[in-house]
């Protein structure tokens, strides 16, 4: 494998991402809205006009932070979808397919390509939403809430999400035929983590930082799983002959 394949076919596909606007709306929008509307909700949330209670904020922004391992399952789609479908749509595919470079190498830089704008989105969305958070609780609790440790280890389960995202769009994208089509399939990669937040307010796991461990080996060893089938699906020979 050469690397320096993908990182040309990365280069392409980011020059591409940064033209459409879905993409753009999506890397941009959903992290910073979030990210300004939580300490919106710590400030002003609550049965007064003062605000989500001291002793309640703690459980709060436990919630809140599992939001930044919801965002790069969703951000992903949009890019991954259209590095595949959207240049089989456009004809530019098959022309990629035909030349040298390995299929190793053409899904490495698309995942590249994908990687780089949402893991930079999702962390930036994390620090505004840090940054704003702490702006908050020093006058609420008298100290920075932020960084912990739990907050440390979301930033490390969000890359290990993105690249089971990307996974699954790869999947997903080489079995449907338009864009529209792969971007909404591959965006269902957040139903089983909205599930494990509905069971953290339900009081049936707590989102701690042992817990989050755990699950950040799970998605570890699922990335690993997933990237194998990614491999096996993508098959340039049936992609080159039977995709119409």
């Amino acid at each position: 494998m050469n690397p320096r394949h993908s990182w040309i076919i990365a280069l392409k596909d980011i020059k591409i991402f940064i033209r459409k606007r879905t993409v753009l709306y999506t890397l941009v929008l959903l992290p910073l809205l979030l990210s300004i509307l939580f300490p919106l909700v710590i400030k002003y949330g609550g049965k007064g006009s003062g605000g989500i209670p001291a002793s309640s904020i703690p459980g709060v922004l436990g919630s809140f932070e599992w939001f930044y391992v919801i965002i790069p399952a969703i951000i992903p789609a949009p890019m991954a979808s259209y590095s595949i479908v959207g240049e089989k749509i456009e004809k530019s595919l098959e022309r990629l397919l035909a030349t040298p470079t390995t299929d190793g190498e053409i899904l490495l830089g698309k995942s590249i390509a994908t990687f780089i704008p949402a893991i930079i989105a999702t962390y930036a969305g994390a620090t505004v939403f840090m940054a704003l958070i702490d702006s908050v609780t020093y006058g609420k609790l008298g100290y920075f809430y932020y960084p912990n440790w739990d907050m440390g280890v979301i930033l490390l389960l969000a890359p290990l999400v993105l690249l089971l995202s990307i996974e699954l769009n790869v999947i997903t994208s080489s079995r449907v035929s338009d864009v529209r089509s792969a971007s909404q399939l591959g965006s269902l990669t957040f139903l089983p983590l909205i599930g494990i937040y509905l069971a953290s307010e339900l009081g049936v796991i707590t989102l701690d930082t042992s817990t989050l461990l755990i699950l950040a080996g799970v998605i570890a060893v699922l990335d690993v799983v997933m990237f194998r089938v990614s491999t096996s699906v993508f098959q340039r020979e049936q992609i080159l002959t039977k995709w119409k």
